[in-house]
C-alpha cells in the first residue's frame, strides 16, 4: 500500500493543521476528543485520506494548508493559549479575521512582551523549538535593585538559585537611571519564566520583558499587535524543506481587543 493510498497519521495530519503539536494531538486521542468519519479515534495510527472528516471536540477540521509562519508583537496582557480558564485575553482572539488556525512557537507569558511566532504547521511549530537548532532567543529587559555587572557575567556559566539549575545566560547592563536598569539577555534554552526567576534571585525586580528575536527571527520595527507573514524567501532559507509554497509576505494590524 502507498503513502497516497494509506494517507497521514491523524496527529501528524492534525499537526499540519495547525491543532496542535503531535505530541498535544496524541494527548487528544487519549482524551477521546478527536473523531474521524464520525467514529472516536482511539489510537495515533489511525490514518486520515481525502475525503476524510475529522473533527476536535465536535468542530470539524480544515485540511492542512501550505506551512506559513507569522512574526507577531505580542503585547502584555495576553495569554499565548487559545482557551484561558480565567477568561484573561488570549493572543489568538487578537489576531485578524480571516487568519488561519495557528499555534504559537514557544510562548510568552501574560507580562511579556515582543516577538511570538505562529504557524498553521503544528510540525514546524516543533522544529522551532528543538534545542538543537542552537537558536539564540534575545530580550531586552527593564530590572528595579541594584545591579551586579560581575554577578550578571557570572550567569553565563549557568547558576542555581532555590535549587533550581538554569544553563548560560549572557546578560548585559545597557543603561542605568537611579535603581531602574536596561539589560539585554540572551539564552538558547529556557525554563518557564527563567528570566524572571534568576533576576529575583539577584534581587533585581523584572519591571519589563521584550523579546526582540527567536533565532534569525526579529522583532524589528512590528508595532504591538502588529502580525507580519514570513517571506517565502525568508522561510526557505531558515528551513530549506519546510515550505515550498508559502504565499506573499503582508503585513496586517490585528483587531483590537475590546
Amino acid at each position: 500500500m502507498t503513502q497516497e493510498t494509506r494517507g497521514e497519521r491523524i496527529a501528524k495530519w492534525l499537526a499540519r493543521s495547525g491543532v496542535a503539536s503531535r505530541r498535544d494531538a496524541e494527548r487528544m486521542i487519549e482524551e477521546n476528543r478527536i473523531r474521524l468519519n464520525g467514529q472516536p479515534v482511539t489510537h495515533p495510527a489511525t490514518f486520515v485520506t481525502n475525503g476524510d472528516i475529522v473533527q476536535v471536540d465536535g468542530e470539524p477540521v480544515s485540511a492542512p494548508e501550505r506551512t506559513r509562519l507569522w512574526r507577531y508583537h505580542k503585547p502584555d496582557g495576553l495569554v499565548t493559549t487559545h482557551k484561558d480558564p480565567e477568561g484573561r485575553p488570549t493572543v489568538f482572539a487578537s489576531l485578524p479575521e480571516g487568519m488561519p488556525r495557528v499555534i504559537s512557537v514557544g510562548r510568552l507569558d501574560l507580562n511579556s512582551e515582543g516577538l511570538l511566532l505562529l504557524t498553521n504547521d503544528g510540525e514546524l511549530a516543533r522544529r522551532l523549538e528543538l534545542p538543537s537548532n542552537g537558536w539564540l532567543r534575545r530580550y531586552r529587559v527593564r530590572v528595579f535593585g541594584v545591579v551586579d555587572e560581575e554577578r550578571l557575567a557570572n550567569l553565563a556559566q549557568g547558576s542555581v538559585f532555590d535549587g533550581v539549575r538554569y544553563g548560560p545566560i549572557h546578560a548585559v547592563l545597557d543603561s542605568r537611571k537611579g535603581d531602574n536598569a536596561w539589560l539585554t539577555v540572551s539564552l538558547k534554552e529556557g525554563k518557564n519564566r527563567e528570566i524572571r526567576k534568576v533576576m529575583a534571585g539577584m534581587n533585581l525586580h523584572v519591571s519589563r520583558l521584550i523579546r526582540t528575536s527567536y533565532g534569525p527571527f526579529q522583532l524589528g520595527t512590528l508595532q504591538r499587535r502588529e502580525l507580519e507573514e514570513v517571506s517565502p524567501r525568508v522561510l526557505r532559507d531558515q528551513l530549506p524543506k519546510a515550505a515550498e509554497k508559502a504565499p506573499t509576505a503582508r503585513r496586517t494590524p490585528a483587531k483590537q481587543a475590546d
